[in-house]
């Protein structure tokens, strides 16, 4: 089992969730850009020494010709996955492409199947999430403390939403009025967060407001685990997911819309987890329980892999 993506976690943390309901032990190639003139004698793999995998998972879109490479090293025989919808060019190359529906395109391409995925496959694991909800939540509440927590995950700009100062100022008046109604509140941002965006909520002045300051062991997976409800920005695709693998209620928060294609894919998306598979919900102020099923998007992919994997070598 190899995986072939670039170093960024997005991509990699989508090939590692699948791998590890395959494997315990997948090979990693993290991928840059390769050229295109890098194929036959040119190919980087030409000489590669390494056993020749039986399947070939990758996301984005630097893999695409490393995958096209490695199937040229070995025959064409390693079944290849890709996580998104492969370019144009990469006609033929990959056996299966797992696309999401918010990504889904009327146009096929020849030579690839296609199945559809609900946002994108990532590690976390529901009842690992459940093995560390007790020790989580002692992070933060007492033995004696039945306060509801809720996570706050917010990311950055993306082209489709704008984290601009009034957006800043109503996240941190929500925080804010979560810990005034008496609830234990625990803050994320990411990689992509704005320094303003962090400094505004670090400026919160409220023992039950808990914001990682981005130092120190990232706390993410606990907040997952000791959360009883999600305020997520629309900007992240991946928190939504990995939220809702915990089977409690996640809530999305309007942010700063920035014209285009791009916001209407992500618009899309939430339309589609709110109104047609009743998973999310968009938040008004209130955050009453409910109930829904999400199936562990990575598992089931990975069932797929295999069951055409052991269908093609019959």
């Amino acid at each position: 089992m190899w995986t072939v993506s670039e170093e960024k976690a997005g991509t990699l943390t989508q090939c590692l969730g699948v791998a590890g309901h395959l494997t315990s032990d997948p090979k990693i190639h993290a991928v840059g850009r390769l050229p295109k003139w890098r194929r036959g004698l040119f190919s980087p793999y030409r000489s590669v020494r390494e056993t020749e995998p039986d399947i070939v998972i990758s996301c984005g879109w630097f893999a695409e010709r490393h995958v096209a490479r490695i199937k040229e090293r070995f025959g064409g025989r390693p079944l290849a996955v890709h996580l998104q919808p492969p370019a144009p060019p990469s006609r033929g190359v990959y056996d299966l492409a797992f696309v999401s529906r918010h990504d889904w395109k009327s146009d096929r391409l020849e030579g690839t199947e296609y199945r559809s995925m609900i946002g994108v496959p990532h590690r976390v694991e529901r009842p690992r999430l459940e093995e560390r909800r007790r020790a989580a939540r002692g992070r933060w509440l007492s033995a004696w403390d039945d306060r509801q927590i809720v996570v706050m995950l917010l990311g950055g700009p993306n082209g489709a939403y704008d984290y601009d100062a009034p957006t800043i100022e109503r996240l941190v008046g929500t925080a804010r009025q979560l810990a005034a109604d008496d609830r234990r509140v625990l803050v994320s941002t990411s990689r992509r967060s704005r320094p303003e965006l962090l400094n505004a909520l670090l400026r919160i002045d409220d023992e039950r407001v808990d914001v990682w300051d981005r130092t120190g062991g990232n706390p993410y997976h606990d907040y997952l685990a000791a959360a009883d409800a999600f305020l997520i920005g629309k900007d992240t695709v991946t928190m939504h997911c990995e939220a809702l693998t915990s089977g409690r209620p996640v809530y999305s928060l309007d942010l700063a819309p920035i014209e285009g294609e791009r916001l209407e894919k992500f618009e899309w998306f939430h339309a589609d987890l709110q109104e047609t598979l009743r998973l999310t919900r968009p938040f008004a102020g209130d955050l009453a329980p409910y109930d829904y099923a999400f199936s562990d998007q990575a598992e089931e992919i990975a069932q797929t892999i295999q069951a055409h994997h052991e269908t093609t070598r019959r």
